[in-house]
């Protein structure tokens, strides 16, 4: 599944698309929580702003529930009967049949009590299904981990800075399907108006990651169709990499089963001598020496 899209800031405003913000459980009229970060002078990136529902100071006790029940009438209602006993806050949630008319499974973040209760509720969970309760007969299993939100807020890694954290925005109000930034960051983001940023949803964590790149930084896009086999891929963006072009996203998807595969590429022209128009040209070139049916479908500057 493709989680992320490539869009333009209009008037200092982030228009969020109907697929992402249905899947992330944005509405228009609710509130947005905001963090900004910058990054290193090396590298595409420039910032980075993560929203959520909410806040972050909650992001310690959020854990991932996952429920695993009979797919029966009332099974549902006897899994979110037990996370309220446990009083347990259900967030962002989504349900579906895991095993037809035989398991449904529902994926729930939640924010727990503290910290490390997971584990007691797990156990009163089998206490409860080993003793036979009634409250539980419809439940099969409840697993409970730690939401580890805080990798996306990292600052460091081995390798040393990662990104520094520039505010932590007060709520902004979700409107018409989009994000103003100068509410909170108009001091700090007064030049990206017309600028493309790459909107990334992170659907465990149900928070959505934009980036702001470099103003040097040149996107282009590039669409190939290449044979549904192993080694087509690396063999067709051979030469972009041998040509100093770094990628940025790459999403792939197969058309014809062992036969043909869609190939989307966002990536970085500046650090490379071939301009977009070379690239259109010598890529079909480079694709006729190929074994195989390679084709170059479009080029394009974002």
């Amino acid at each position: 599944m493709k989680s992320w899209e490539f869009t333009k800031i209009e008037g200092n405003k982030i228009k969020i698309d109907n697929w992402l913000s249905d899947t992330m459980g944005l509405v228009d009229g609710g509130c947005i929580y905001s963090t900004l970060f910058k990054y290193p002078d090396n590298g595409p990136k420039r910032y980075e702003l993560i929203l959520s529902m909410y806040p972050q100071e909650n992001f310690r006790t959020l854990a991932q529930v996952t429920v695993w029940a009979e797919d029966v009438p009332g099974s549902t209602v006897q899994s979110a009967k037990f996370l309220t006993d446990q009083e347990i806050r259900i967030l962002n949630s989504v349900s579906l049949t895991g095993i037809s008319d035989t398991t449904i499974i529902w994926n729930i973040l939640a924010d727990l009590n503290f910290a490390g209760e997971g584990e007691l509720i797990k156990e009163r969970f089998e206490q409860l299904k080993d003793a036979g309760d009634p409250s539980v007969d419809k439940i099969k299993y409840v697993s409970i981990k730690p939401a580890n939100i805080g990798r996306i807020f990292r600052e460091k890694n081995d390798t040393g800075s990662l990104k520094t954290e520039l505010r932590h925005g007060a709520p902004v109000t979700y409107e018409n399907g989009c994000f103003d930034l100068s509410k909170e960051y108009g001091d700090i983001l007064n030049d990206v108006d017309g600028q493309e940023v790459m909107i990334t949803l992170d659907p465990g964590s149900w928070l959505v990651s934009v980036v702001f790149f470099k103003p040097d930084t040149d996107l282009i896009k590039i669409n190939m169709n290449v044979p549904d086999c192993m080694g087509s891929i690396d063999t067709a963006l051979k030469m972009l990499a041998e040509a100093g072009i770094n990628l940025i996203s790459v999403f792939t998807k197969v058309m014809i089963s062992y036969q043909t595969m869609d190939i989307e590429v966002v990536a970085d022209r500046k650090a490379s001598k071939m301009t977009v128009e070379e690239i259109g040209k010598k890529l079909p070139e480079y694709f006729s020496k190929l074994n195989g049916v390679y084709e170059l479908k479009g080029v394009e500057r974002l």
